[in-house]
């Protein structure tokens, strides 16, 4: 298993970093969108539709996504939608994951399945954004999310007693979480220490100043376990282990993006907004 996830991480870097570091963002754009068809496909497939209505939505998806790039959409401020994507998650967070399980499975699958597809097209609209802030920019999100995943994971291992959401994720703990916290934090401080430019999302948030600053972490990091919960309590409730098998040893799409599809969009409401 190791071994399939390492040569599945090696082939995804290989494609995804020359699209990343390239000059212009049509690449990355590019390439991007066709992650978000496969998340799209997979969130039709976790809510009940079959494989042609699943392959025919995310396709969709992804053919609605490319028309708003071709009409200029990724150049016009979408200050107001960060703010309705933001409210959106939060109100998820304490409707979703306060009901559980059974309450979501009692919403209206149509329900269910626009609101999780809009979200999807949401992060992708923000992760291009945030390419366009600058490539430091994009990276210091991406890494927020990958360093509170690694150390709540080594931290949890360690610490973990209070689970977090048992019914959902049993494995997640109170002191995992922290730990995230905590790694992110120092992440933040190196990297203002070696920012000399400003552009990374820790150097504008602190341009704002320290206190607030130290809540958007919190807030930050508080929402990429909301979205790891979120895609967890779905595939629960699909009884799914995965939400695809698409990446060989990682799962799905969705399984690698779960805490991101939240932070994308909030990182670029707070420095918007």
């Amino acid at each position: 298993m190791l071994k399939q996830r390492i040569i599945t991480a090696v082939l995804l870097l290989a494609v995804l970093l020359p699209a990343l570091f390239y000059p212009l963002i049509e690449p990355f754009a590019a390439l991007t969108l066709l992650l978000i068809v496969a998340g799209g496909w997979e969130w039709a497939r976790l809510n009940g539709c079959g494989s042609s209505l699943s392959l025919g939505l995310g396709l969709g998806l992804g053919v609605l996504m490319a028309v708003v790039w071709w009409a200029g959409g990724l150049n016009l401020s979408l200050r107001p939608l960060w703010l309705a994507v933001g409210a959106a998650w939060v109100l998820l967070a304490v409707v979703m994951l306060g009901r559980g399980v059974k309450g979501w499975s009692a919403w209206p699958v149509g329900l269910r399945l626009w609101v999780g597809l809009a979200l999807i097209a949401c992060a992708w609209l923000a992760m291009v954004h945030a390419r366009l802030e600058g490539l430091g920019f994009l990276l210091s999100v991406l890494l927020l999310v990958w360093t509170a995943d690694i150390a709540a994971y080594f931290g949890g291992k360690a610490l973990g007693r209070r689970k977090l959401a048992p019914t959902i994720s049993p494995g997640k703990s109170w002191e995992g979480a922290i730990s995230g916290l905590l790694g992110v934090f120092v992440l933040a401080a190196c990297w203002l220490w070696a920012d000399a430019q400003g552009t990374s999302l820790y150097a504008r948030l602190w341009a704002l100043g320290p206190a607030l600053a130290v809540l958007s972490l919190v807030f930050l990091v508080a929402m990429s376990v909301v979205g790891d919960l979120v895609e967890s309590l779905v595939k629960r409730s699909a009884g799914a282990k995965d939400s695809s098998q698409l990446l060989p040893g990682h799962g799905g799409v969705l399984d690698r993006v779960d805490a991101l599809l939240p932070v994308l969009p909030l990182a670029m409401m707070l420095i918007t907004v």
